[in-house]
């Protein structure tokens, strides 16, 4: 049973690598971008919920999920940075038939995050006040961050160990699968927010346990994959490696989305600490306008996903006229979406910030202002996160990490510390699109240096790497 078992499993790789190989790339990166785009909308859109009902709660609510928030993104960046980094590894190893590495690194980076989670979460309850407060948090904001950021530390594990799990299933092309977990986690949590904040009367700890639940949930489903035999990578305690290099490189590649993820979350403590200069209404104003571009620019990533194993799984098989069809369509199509969503935005921006907190006219009239200027820029994100993503497939560690460092550190940082002493509360509002608009210039020479390289080291013929194994061009380590 367990022969015919393995070579059910052998087979279903097999056709998983000419599906990943051989299938028209427009048609491809659509297929397994689909379920992608939905459970980053359906992810985003739970925190967004969080936003929409704990806003209900007044002013200083809302500004309390903007600074907890801040605290998220940086536990997601640990998830991010081990699960990216490892699923680079494994759609490379599969592009070149090579189970045995994938399932190495999908172990270690399953058991890595899992204890990385859990000492984050012991150090984020025991300094709950002092975190909340370096985060930003007004005195006025400050009760209601720490009751919310104590049930979301609970989780902190479950949530590292789902990313990583998430992007191992993605790295395998099984799109629907991650799909499925996070999916269900999301619609769980908005589910349960009213249910939790009103009808059992929690308040924002309502909010908080909703996602708690949630993450648990989406973590079960997850793991439940793998343990029963659907994903193409193994998890077992056999394959958990000793080897030091093993985290060294899954840590090289995630670093960019590491880079990335932190630096969003240190880049909204400063702009919760320059907004608190202006009172809770802009701190407010401002979460509220982070959350809905966080919701948008979702769709980009979702793509994006689904573009990272085609590129992956192409690179390992040397199929790089492939590598270079999938960028092109998908920062071609992701542009054209964000510029509709950019000119429909703009018109609508009042109304989408009364959506959120009608009952003060200084938050509309802050959020609106902060809401158009990000919508100036929203045709030049494709360019910047495809890219990032571009080279943390093909394993070009450097290059994504700085990639990823411009939008929210090396321009963003400087910029936030800077305009609001000339131009008071709009250089709050101006830094980000401004940072956007930095970040695209500095992607160009990256792009136009990798695609050079990459028609230099020629194409292996269509179907030729099937068979096993081939060598990676220079420069892919």
């Amino acid at each position: 049973v367990s022969e015919v078992r393995n070579m059910e499993h052998v087979d279903a790789e097999r056709r998983q690598f000419l599906r990943m190989t051989e299938t028209p790339v427009p048609r491809l990166v659509s297929t397994l971008a689909a379920p992608t785009i939905l459970s980053m909308l359906i992810t985003t859109f739970y925190n967004l919920a969080d936003t929409f009902f704990v806003a209900r709660l007044g002013t200083s609510a809302a500004g309390a999920v903007g600074i907890v928030f801040a605290m998220m993104a940086l536990v997601q960046a640990m998830g991010f940075m081990i699960g990216i980094g490892c699923g680079s590894q494994v759609s490379r190893s599969l592009g070149r038939r090579d189970r045995d590495t994938a399932d190495r690194f999908a172990s270690s980076a399953f058991a890595f995050s899992l204890l990385l989670g859990s000492v984050l979460a012991v150090f984020g309850l025991t300094f709950n006040a002092m975190l909340m407060r370096l985060l930003g948090a007004t005195s006025t904001i400050l009760p209601y961050a720490k009751e919310y950021a104590r049930w979301i530390f609970y989780g902190t594990a479950f949530n590292c160990a789902s990313f990583v799990l998430n992007n191992i299933l993605r790295a395998e092309g099984r799109t629907v699968l991650s799909l499925a977990g996070l999916g269900f986690g999301g619609l769980l949590n908005i589910a349960l927010d009213p249910l939790f904040i009103f009808t059992f009367g929690l308040g924002i700890a309502g909010a908080a346990i909703a996602t708690l639940v949630s993450q648990c949930v989406s973590f079960s489903i997850l793991l439940s994959f793998f343990l029963t035999g659907k994903s193409i990578t193994r998890l077992s305690f056999r394959n958990i490696s000793r080897r030091i290099s093993v985290y060294l490189e899954i840590l090289k590649i995630g670093s960019s989305s590491f880079c990335r993820q932190g630096l969003a979350g240190l880049s909204t403590v400063a702009l919760n600490v320059a907004a608190g200069s202006y009172g809770d209404a802009a701190v407010a104003a401002m979460s509220i306008v982070g959350r809905i571009f966080h919701f948008l620019l979702s769709a980009l990533i979702g793509f994006g996903q689904g573009f990272q194993p085609v590129a992956g799984y192409n690179y390992g098989a040397r199929r790089f006229d492939r590598v270079a069809e999938a960028y092109g369509f998908t920062v071609k199509t992701g542009t054209v979406f964000l510029t509709v969503v950019g000119v429909v935005g703009w018109w609508l921006a009042p109304e989408v910030i009364r959506l959120f907190q009608s009952d003060d006219p200084q938050v509309v009239v802050i959020g609106t202002i902060a809401f158009r200027a990000q919508c100036l820029a929203l045709p030049l994100q494709p360019t910047v996160v495809l890219a990032n993503m571009l080279f943390q497939s093909t394993g070009r560690a450097f290059r994504a990490l700085f990639i990823s460092a411009t939008r929210q550190g090396i321009y963003f940082l400087p910029l936030i510390l800077i305009l609001p002493r000339f131009y008071g509360l709009g250089g709050v509002e101006y830094t980000q699109p401004l940072s956007d608009l930095m970040a695209f210039l500095s992607s160009i020479p990256f792009l136009w240096s990798f695609f050079r390289e990459l028609r230099g080291a020629g194409t292996v013929a269509e179907g030729s790497a099937v068979g096993g194994a081939v060598p990676q061009p220079a420069g892919s380590r």
